[in-house]
């Protein structure tokens, strides 16, 4: 997934305004939107240790039933927070037999360390 490029904003302050001048570009509301929907995905507990697993699995790729049991949820729950993450772009899913198996999407990571190291 391509990383769009930066729209420049006029970060000039207006003439009079007390306002500090900023240094870099600030992120754009739709890269605000985007980034808080990612970070919403990230924002929980079963989330991150879903992504921790499967990073820490081999070829960084996991069975849904090898995650149940270590979370200590429903496989329902599981479910869905594999399919927010996956919606979020950070799991791919495939179907093998009547198992789903969740992969890490390369580079997902970085993206948020990107961003967060961009804008700080």
């Amino acid at each position: 997934m391509a990383t769009p490029a930066l729209q420049l904003t006029d970060i000039t302050p207006p003439a009079g305004s007390c306002g500090v001048p900023l240094l870099r570009e600030p992120l754009s509301a739709a890269e605000a939107e985007a980034l808080a929907t990612t970070m919403k995905a990230l924002a929980d507990p079963a989330r991150l240790r879903l992504l921790s697993i499967v990073a820490a699995s081999d070829n960084a790729e996991a069975c849904v039933c090898d995650l149940i049991e270590p979370l200590g949820l429903s496989q329902p729950t599981v479910s869905h927070h594999l399919k927010v993450l996956t919606s979020a772009g950070f799991l791919t899913r495939s179907k093998r037999g009547t198992w789903a198996y969740y992969a890490l999407v390369p580079g997902a990571m970085d993206r948020i360390s990107q961003l967060l190291s961009a804008h700080s």
